[in-house]
């Protein structure tokens, strides 16, 4: 047995874990072993057992502790405040002072494709990839506001050299690859429902990504942060990959944050009906917060105001602007982790595959949105979904490849900037 293992055995045997060490002799080559010791050293096992321990509590937001957020409605601006904020906006970006995060993280399967999301064709006529839609778009803003934008591409450990790849034999799309920069997101073990870390069909410890609240830490990590310092950047868009219509590179949100003098902004949309699959902005307390779908109460999502509309009707679209100094300040904190029961194949005790019929297994996750509560206030502005959000997550149905490539289509056709 691994000297390692030698020395930790009292260690997993005290956190339950001790089936570890007979998947470890069931290994057959040296490298396996490696592989499988390299990620046990990772684990910090009172972290797993912390977080199992909550794995049966459920969140409970009090109706009184909740209530709407402010925000400010693109659409219902006066000419003067428009150009006001963006006459700021413009001039942070012209100094190249913002930069762009995008998460891409995540393969195509529930698309039904093997790689990453980003390389996935959404069935355009150029047959373009989400990739090259959102390389298209930060061109795009390079071209109109005479400047450089770093962008920074969170991937993953399954998918990062295929990214990385992608982007090379297709020269970039066109966009300037020194300004280009790719790092990994980290990931945790999936726990079983007795708390024992599952392991996969391929002998090693089964892991999940860490939700994209892990991108902080995860810059941090990677020097990114200490990147943007030393250039001077004092903004960061941050979105997901699968929205083809986000608009990375406004100067409206930019001008609106630094005018209210708030260190982080969110883009929301009109809730469509209590139960869409989005997240809420809200205050909780005196702190600006989002509840994600999954997590808020029928009454609470169902509630309505005086004039009848929903109560909680700001749509979190994970479109945020963080000032470099909220990003240092989130990554010395640590944000909540949430627990999802996900249907995983692993290895039983005895080495056997199992396909399990139900969900077996436990992923946690950071959010993103939970980073608000450690500020003082944040900004919202609303916009127009067909503008601004066309997500694509399920392969028919909604939020598919068929319709974000309607609402991409329209918005193309109706000649609208995509950048402001």
């Amino acid at each position: 047995m691994d000297n390692f293992f030698i020395q930790m055995k009292d260690e997993l045997i005290k956190h339950n874990q001790v089936h570890l060490l007979d998947q470890y002799e069931r290994l057959s080559t040296p490298e396996e072993k490696e592989k499988f010791v390299d990620s046990i050293k990772k684990i910090n096992f009172d972290q797993i057992d912390y977080l199992y321990e909550k794995s049966e509590e459920r969140p409970v937001f009090e109706s009184s502790e909740i209530r709407p957020i402010n925000y400010i409605d693109k659409y219902q601006l006066s000419k003067e405040d428009f150009n006001k904020y963006v006459e700021i906006g413009t001039q942070v970006i012209k100094e190249g002072k913002l930069a762009v995060a995008t998460m891409a993280g995540g393969q195509g399967t529930r698309l039904g494709v093997e790689g990453p999301k980003g390389k996935f064709d959404i069935g355009l006529d150029s047959h373009k990839s989400i990739f090259e839609i959102l390389t298209d778009t930060m061109k795009e803003a390079v071209e109109k506001f005479g400047t450089k934008i770093n962008w920074y591409i969170m991937t993953s450990e399954e998918n990062n050299d295929e990214t990385v790849n992608f982007f090379e034999e297709n020269n970039y799309f066109g966009y300037d690859k020194n300004y280009v920069k790719f790092f990994k997101q980290d990931y945790l073990p999936m726990l079983d429902k007795n708390g024992k870390i599952l392991i996969d069909w391929n002998g090693q410890v089964k892991e999940a990504a860490n939700g994209h609240g892990g991108i902080f830490q995860s810059m941090l990590e990677n020097g990114i942060i200490q990147e943007l310092k030393s250039k001077d950047i004092q903004w960061v868009f941050i979105g997901g990959v699968d929205n083809i219509l986000v608009k990375p590179v406004d100067p409206l949100l930019v001008g609106v944050s630094i005018y209210k003098n708030v260190l982080a902004a969110g883009k929301s949309i009109i809730k469509e009906n209590p139960y869409e699959k989005v997240g809420v902005f809200c205050k909780r307390g005196d702190k600006p917060s989002v509840i994600e779908y999954s997590e808020i109460s029928p009454e609470l999502a169902e509630e309505k105001n005086n004039k009848g509309e929903l109560k909680l009707a700001e749509s979190h679209i994970l479109c945020n602007l963080f000032n470099t100094q909220a990003i240092e300040k989130i990554c010395n904190t640590d944000l909540p982790y949430h627990i999802a029961v996900k249907k995983a194949k692993y290895l039983d005790e005895v080495g056997n595959k199992v396909n399990p019929e139900s969900p077996n297994a436990y992923k946690f996750e950071a959010f993103l949105f939970d980073a608000f509560e450690k500020l003082d206030d944040v900004a919202i502005l609303r916009v127009r979904r067909e503008e601004e959000f066309a997500p694509i997550k399920n392969a028919v149905g909604e939020d598919s490849p068929e319709t974000a490539k309607k609402l991409y289509i329209d918005f193309q056709n109706n000649n609208k900037y995509n950048v402001i």
